[in-house]
């Protein structure tokens, strides 16, 4: 458990931070190149802030700094970012076991087969593997792996 961790819905006014997350873990992860610039990243991101889609996006901040943030609907978590200088820290942990609580009957994610650190968590994590895939169907065209938390 990360004591000195807040948990809170975000709002547009962490935008531009959840943006920065997001990149900079991508950047650091062993995942393939984007296919979207950081300009258009950043106001997706912005645009599903709020519930846009039915997404519910929370972040975590140590203190007044936002260093992580999951982004997730009634079946899919879609994103769970840590900022890199804060990893291996409880942040991910602490994310996922909220998207866990408000969804206590499951979700789905995608996972990158190249990034073997976030599958293993993952795997750790409770999530199991329900099927890979040649990524022919997702904007990359690489591999990936599709898992599931099963529910409580």
């Amino acid at each position: 458990m990360v004591v000195d961790l807040t948990l809170r819905p975000a709002t547009s006014a962490d935008a531009a931070a959840v943006a920065l997350v997001h990149l900079r873990a991508r950047a650091a992860a062993p995942m393939p190149p984007p296919v979207h610039t950081d300009t258009e990243v950043a106001s997706w991101l912005a645009s599903r802030i709020g519930g846009a889609g039915g997404d519910e996006v929370w972040v975590a901040l140590r203190g007044e700094t936002l260093i992580g943030y999951v982004r997730f609907t009634r079946t899919w978590l879609d994103d769970l970012y840590v900022d890199p200088d804060h990893a291996g820290r409880g942040v991910g942990t602490a994310l996922l076991d909220l998207a866990k609580a408000r969804h206590p009957r499951g979700f789905g994610l995608w996972v990158f087969e190249s990034n073997t650190p976030a599958y293993a968590f993952y795997l750790a994590s409770g999530l199991v593997e329900r099927d890979r895939t040649d990524g022919s169907a997702n904007e990359e065209r690489a591999p990936d792996i599709r898992m599931e938390w099963p529910g409580a």
